[in-house]
């Protein structure tokens, strides 16, 4: 089976453990997808698992080499691909659902941060600033930036002000507290990147 499926951030709550614990979690829709393309080392150099999420339900959004590529199966909006155990076991148009994961896995989720627009250097690095006191002249600003005549120049990668946020991240060893099948719905332990609603990719440590 796969390693991993694709899922929608709810948004976060909290529940409750037999001894009273209290732990955060967010909520997240995952799956079902479907395998659009068992991919091969013959024909295509290695081996993975391509699946579809979000279905297309109007005909006049579907463009044409997206029909072909879908073939009979329905045509979907996100397409990722996996790692399976055992790729001669995968069959496509097979559905896929979040019976691959059960409460205590450890995960990782990829998801897009949300976006902060042009933020400066406090804000966006961390940096301390100046004294906040009358007549300092110096309270949010990021200071020198160079040195002297030699170099003479700004080396590349320094911490600058800028656009922050609405890049991908992965946080490592989340672990899931409870699975609802019934509901398609993972909880899972913390906090995870990309806004309501905002597609998020889980796969197995």
């Amino acid at each position: 089976m796969i390693n991993g499926l694709l899922g929608r951030k709810i948004g976060m709550t909290q529940v409750f453990t037999e001894d009273g614990t209290l732990i955060p979690v967010t909520a997240v829709e995952v799956g079902p997808v479907t395998v659009i393309q068992v991919k091969t080392k013959e024909a295509d150099g290695y081996e993975s698992v391509q699946v579809g999420y979000d279905p297309i339900t109007k005909e006049r959004n579907i463009l044409k080499p997206q029909k072909g590529h879908f073939k009979a199966e329905k045509v979907t909006r996100v397409l990722r691909e996996f790692v399976a155990d055992n790729i001669q076991e995968v069959k496509v148009g097979q559905i896929i659902d979040l019976s691959i994961f059960k409460a205590g896995d450890k995960v990782k989720v990829t998801g897009t941060s949300k976006g902060k627009g042009f933020q400066g250097v406090i804000k966006r690095h961390g940096f301390s600033g100046g004294p906040g006191g009358h007549g300092s002249r110096f309270h949010r600003q990021p200071g020198s930036i160079g040195n002297r005549t030699f170099p003479g120049r700004v080396f590349p990668g320094k911490r600058m002000p800028g656009h922050m946020g609405a890049e991908k991240v992965t946080i490592l060893n989340l672990e899931i507290t409870k699975v609802i099948p019934e509901k398609n719905l993972l909880l899972i332990k913390g906090a995870v990147p990309s806004h309501k609603g905002g597609l998020l990719t889980i796969r197995k440590r």
